[in-house]
């Protein structure tokens, strides 16, 4: 079996909306393919990929294949989501804590020591 990269397989809308109606529960390739706009030829084909990408297990039962997410397979796409998240808000932190609050007075002690109204000299 040839490995085919998570993201790869979840890039077609296809195939998201299969994981979709998957995530309800196992289903067989006939009853999936009732309410998807491709063939049953063509959802079984989307079925191998994400088969083969390890994010759906099949188990044979009588005729019939039935279908369901393998969570285990979501592993790596969410570890790359979470470093993601991870850098998006340390960034966003620095950036809110390198900006001066604009609520802060100006430190002005060494501006004007006399108390009174600061001339030009």
């Amino acid at each position: 079996m040839a490995y085919i990269d998570p993201f790869s397989a979840i890039a077609d809308p296809t195939r998201r909306q299969i994981l979709t109606r998957l995530r309800a529960g196992p289903e067989t390739v006939g009853k999936l393919a009732e309410n998807i706009p491709v063939s049953r030829p063509a959802v079984s084909q989307h079925l191998k990929v994400l088969r083969e990408a390890g994010l759906v297990s099949v188990t044979p039962q009588g005729t019939a294949n039935i279908y369901a997410l393998n969570k285990d397979g979501f592993v790596e796409i969410l570890r790359w989501i979470d470093a993601m998240w991870s850098d998006a808000l340390g960034a966003f932190t620095e950036h809110v804590e390198g900006e001066p609050d604009d609520n802060e007075p100006e430190d002005t002690a060494n501006d004007n020591q006399g108390g009174g109204p600061s001339w030009p000299r």
